[in-house]
């Protein structure tokens, strides 16, 4: 196996201490986001500055204001620029964007001027694309942008059940451009996962529960749980082994 079939494996952390777990547990990337239950949105500065000083794999950043869909106004774009800008300042290795039109098409202006504000930085483009009205269309619009990926489910809940579209569009890109699996990776499904679909390059979030250390409880602050969810270095662990076995 050459170096350009070795299989990559990105975590998606939603925290500082995921992303470390991630790097503890052999991840080759990390990409940094907050808020996962939405799908992901930008992490803090802080959460960037603390993640850059101390990770040494690459540390891609997930560019999106809010959950929801992925239109975007004036103010909303001001701020993704202004995050990218921060993204630059502190020497991260890549963004990760993704915009759509009111009629499901890859909008262009806006990407352009996302990866005109990344300068030299690694794109990809995320799953926008498996909301995208016509994807092969969309597959298109991400080559012509010069993004080195997309992030993507094949359109499905999950990646297992959308490997075969997956597969189709790697056929379509013909190398112009990688396709990164995600969502719903296991390390049960991740080897054949790779293998249908006909990529190297897999995402998972690897989170197990982590319980709060705190004593005191207040039991009447029903949405308030202290207890969280975290990237886990073993799950890390068990799926780079998995995948690279």
């Amino acid at each position: 196996m050459n170096a350009l079939d070795t299989p990559l494996l990105e975590i998606s952390a939603g925290s500082v201490a995921s992303a470390l777990a991630a790097q503890d547990g052999g991840a080759d990337r990390v990409e940094l986001c907050d808020n996962l239950a939405e799908g992901g949105t930008t992490p803090s500065y802080g959460a960037l500055a603390v993640a850059r000083d101390r990770l040494r794999i690459p540390l891609y950043v997930l560019i999106r204001p809010r959950g929801g869909d992925f239109l975007y106004g004036q103010a909303e774009r001001a701020a993704m620029l202004a995050d990218i800008e921060a993204c630059v300042r502190l020497g991260c290795d890549g963004v990760v964007i993704g915009a759509l039109d009111a009629d499901g098409e890859v909008d262009a202006t806006v990407c352009r001027e996302q990866i005109a504000a990344a300068g030299s930085l690694g794109v990809t483009f995320h799953r926008a694309f498996d909301a995208a009205r016509d994807r092969g269309r969309a597959l298109e619009a991400a080559i012509a942008l010069g993004c080195e990926r997309i992030l993507t489910s094949g359109g499905a809940a999950d990646a297992y059940s959308g490997a075969t579209s997956i597969a189709g569009w790697v056929a379509q890109s013909a190398g112009r451009i990688a396709l990164m699996a995600g969502a719903g990776v296991t390390p049960e499904n991740i080897a054949e996962l790779a293998r249908r679909a006909g990529v190297r390059e897999l995402h998972a979030s690897a989170k197990g529960p982590r319980r709060s250390a705190m004593r005191y409880r207040n039991d009447a602050l029903a949405g308030l749980s202290p207890d969280w969810s975290q990237t886990d270095a073993q799950r890390v662990r068990a799926l780079a082994a998995a995948l690279r076995g």
